[in-house]
This record gives C-alpha cells, sequence and structure tokens, in this order.
C-alpha cells in the first residue's frame, strides 16, 4: 500500500523544498511532494514534525563479520535508523578483513534486509598490512564503493597513491584514515595538558596532520579525488581549506564528539571517551565549528564503533572507539544548530545531501522516483541520551547522561517505516 506522510515541515536542500508540504510514496519510492495531496494511501499525520532525507553516515564500523559480540550488520542497522540514518559506508577492518569479494558480498547479502541501506568500503591493502594490494577491480564487481584501510593509515606511500589513481576509473571513493604511526606512537589520547595531568602517553596533533598533508599532497600530485576521514585537528582543517583553496580534488568529515567535546572529558578516566583521532582541545573544537561554517569540512559522520563494556573497562587499554549513530543528528542540532551556529538546512547538507554526493549514491534527496528514505524529526524535544535503551548492540557513547535536542520520531527506509517512535 501507498504511504502518505501528511503536514510535515519539508527541508530537502537538494530539492529546495522548505515548507510544510505532504509527501506521496509508492512502490518504495518518492511519487510526489506537495501541499494538499490526497490519495488511497495509509497516512503518517507528521504534524509538528522536520521531514528531511535519511541521512548518510559515510563512516561506520559494523563489526560484522567476526567481532558480532560487538554489534553485527542487523542491529547496526537497527541503531542507524533510531538515529534516522537510512545510508551508511562500512568500514573493512573487519575479522576477516574487507579485502577479498567473498567478505563484500557475506555484508552486502546479510543487508538486504536490514534497516539501512549499507554501502561497503574495501581495504586498500590485505590485511590492513600496508604490504600487498587488494584486487580493486573485483572488489568493485563484488559491489563495494570505497577504499580504506580505516582503523590505520595505508603505510606504503605508493599503494595508497596506486589506489587513489585506480579508485575514480571503477567510479569508488578513497576515504583516508590520516596517521602517522611514528608520531602517534602508540599514545592514547591527546597529548597535551590533560596526558600530562593523567600521565597518560599522548598522540601529538602533528599525527594528524603529517598525514592529512601527505594524502592531499597525493590528490594535488596526481589530480585525483581523497577525502579525509574523521578531521580533528586545526592544522588538519587549514590544510584541507588552503588544498580546496588550491582546487585540490579534497573532500573532508567530522565527526559529532569533535565540535562537541574537549579533551577534558578524559579527566573522567572513562575509555567510552578515548577514540582515534582523540578528543582535542577548546583551540580545535573552535577551528573543526569554523570549518564546518565555511565548508571547508564537507560533511559530519560519525566513525560509530562499537565496544562491550568488558573491552571498555581498562582506560588505558581499552580499544579506541565510540558509537554515534544514534546520537548525530541530535547532537548536530544541539551543538550546532540550536547555538546558531548553522542552519538546520546546513546541517541536513553535511548529514545527508554532500555524503550521498561524495559517495555517488542515490540519497539525500526527496525528488520524484528517488528511494523513498526519510527522518521525521522532532526539532525541539529533549531527551537524556541511556545508553541502555540505545538500539545496537553497544553502550560506548560519549554522550551518556547529556541532554540533547532534536529527536528522531520515525525513519522510512524505501517506503517502509523501520523505526516508530521508542
Amino acid at each position: 500500500m501507498d504511504l502518505l506522510v501528511k503536514n510535515a515541515y519539508v527541508v530537502s536542500p537538494a530539492d529546495g523544498f522548505d515548507g510544510q508540504l505532504d509527501i506521496l510514496i509508492s512502490d518504495g519510492k518518492i511519487a510526489s511532494v506537495g501541499k494538499d495531496i490526497s490519495a488511497e494511501a495509509e497516512v503518517i499525520d507528521a504534524s509538528g514534525l522536520y521531514a528531511v532525507p535519511g541521512m548518510v553516515d559515510m563512516h561506520v564500523h559494523l563489526r560484522d563479520p567476526g567481532q558480532t559480540q560487538k554489534e553485527d550488520i542487523l542491529t547496526g542497522c537497527r541503531a542507524a535508523a533510531a538515529g534516522g540514518v537510512t545510508s551508511l559506508l562500512c568500514m573493512p577492518n573487519t575479522k576477516p578483513v574487507t579485502d577479498d569479494p567473498e567478505t563484500v558480498k557475506y555484508i552486502l547479502n546479510k543487508a538486504k534486509d536490514a534497516d539501512a541501506r549499507v554501502y561497503v568500503a574495501a581495504s586498500i591493502t590485505k590485511g590492513l598490512k600496508s604490504e600487498e594490494p587488494t584486487d580493486l577491480d573485483a572488489l568493485k564487481a563484488a559491489g563495494a564503493i570505497g577504499l580504506s584501510d580505516d582503523g590505520r593509515p595505508v603505510e606504503n606511500t605508493k599503494l595508497l597513491s596506486d589506489a587513489m589513481k585506480r579508485a575514480p576509473e571503477l567510479g569508488m571513493k578513497v576515504v583516508a584514515h590520516c596517521e602517522d604511526l611514528f608520531l602517534a606512537d602508540g599514545g592514547k589520547i591527546n597529548e597535551g595538558e590533560v596526558s600530562r595531568q593523567l600521565g597518560v602517553k599522548g598522540i601529538p596533533a602533528a599525527a594528524e596532520d603529517c598525514g592529512t598533508a601527505r594524502e592531499i599532497a597525493l590528490a594535488a600530485a596526481e589530480n585525483v579525488p581523497v577525502h579525509i576521514c574523521h578531521v580533528s585537528t586545526a592544522t588538519s582543517v587549514a590544510l584541507v581549506r588552503d588544498a580546496k583553496r588550491r582546487g585540490v580534488k579534497v573532500t573532508a568529515e567530522t565527526a559529532p564528539h569533535y565540535f562537541s567535546l574537549t579533551e577534558n572529558e578524559l579527566l573522567k578516566r572513562d575509555a567510552d571517551y578515548r577514540m582515534n583521532p582523540p578528543l582535542r582541545t577548546e583551540a580545535d573544537v573552535a577551528a573543526i565549528i569554523e570549518g564546518l561554517q565555511d565548508g571547508t569540512l564537507d560533511c559530519i559522520a560519525t566513525d560509530h564503533a562499537p565496544h562491550t563494556p568488558q573491552d571498555k573497562a581498562d582506560f588505558e587499554k581499552a580499544p579506541n572507539g565510540s558509537i554515534g549513530m544514534e546520537t548525530s543528528l541530535a547532537a548536530g542540532v544541539t551543538f550546532l544548530v540550536k547555538t546558531g551556529l548553522l542552519t538546520f538546512e546546513e546541517l541536513v547538507r553535511k548529514m545527508s545531501v554532500d555524503p550521498a554526493k561524495i559517495l555517488g549514491i542515490d540519497a539525500g534527496t526527496l525528488h520524484k522516483g528517488a528511494p523513498a528514505d526519510i527522518a521525521l524529526i522532532d526539532l525541539n524535544e529533549e531527551w537524556t541520551v541511556d545508553p541502555e535503551k540505545l538500539h545496537g548492540k553497544s553502550k560506548n557513547t560519549p554522550f551518556k547522561g547529556m541532554t540533547l535536542t532534536g529527536r528522531v520520531k520515525k525513519t522510512i527506509l524505501g517506503g517502509r517505516v523501520v523505526f516508530d517512535g521508542e
């Protein structure tokens, strides 16, 4: 049966929609958007809610295959739907690594009935070891759309360069984890006042900055695109800004924790606040926000990285990473829109329109014939983040206990309601 969303305030920057409209969905596609639509259809009364194209999260760790005690494809997509995310790009640091066609096919097959559309970033090197290249043609044929060794950088610059040159020919996107591992040297948190106070080995900002500079240099030298993952430092923002001014084909993302939290959270000695790159300084947060405002940072992704409570029990020994898909939109509304730093339309661009454009997928729009992937949002609802009420397997959110504004009330995927309230 057709579905009719009535009386929503529709914000779809790619289509120029910004006002109270109805959305008619037929056969899983957008049939029409306009005023006072009537049709034989199931009706959703969206009075008081905003309707936007579903969020596109281009940086997600689903932990499947191999670490399904942390998350799996179905639970990860359930968490995505609860956050209004209808499309996601999953990273390759699975077990086994997503470095062969069989693993790509496994992920895509398992995701067929999931509550979000799953796209695959396969690895650039076998086993993420930076020693031997993967078969990019075979990975593309299996269905991968992205390439990354995320979780760690491609240490061998020649292998990275080769992948960056080949990817555009295959219609794939290289998404780069930028880090100099020699400078990082096994550090745990940002190197600075907090690391000294805690007596914990720090990671200098230069570790990220040198990695960012290398990827930009390769993109400039070869005139090929690259996407920079999880930008967290002021210098990396400046590097991307300068590169864009020079016409380098670089795009970049940041994550909600980098525009809302600082290294001071680590004083709690709680490993849920440990991620890589680490939380930085107030000056870095200010630079991230400025980068979002002036377009240097194209999009907001989450780097959703689930871990069990047992994994996160020891502050210094715990693995890096935090979950984020259920809180990302609310964090954007709370820290960027409510504070007047971005408009809601600008936030939708960075969380839906632009990541879809970067990945080259049919998302981020409500035009006629597009997949009916829609998030219905109460922009004014305040809610407190209770990890036990989140929808994924893991609970390691840095926003726990925080009151956020803006809550997803329904998520529609291909005309099917995949999240409804609680």
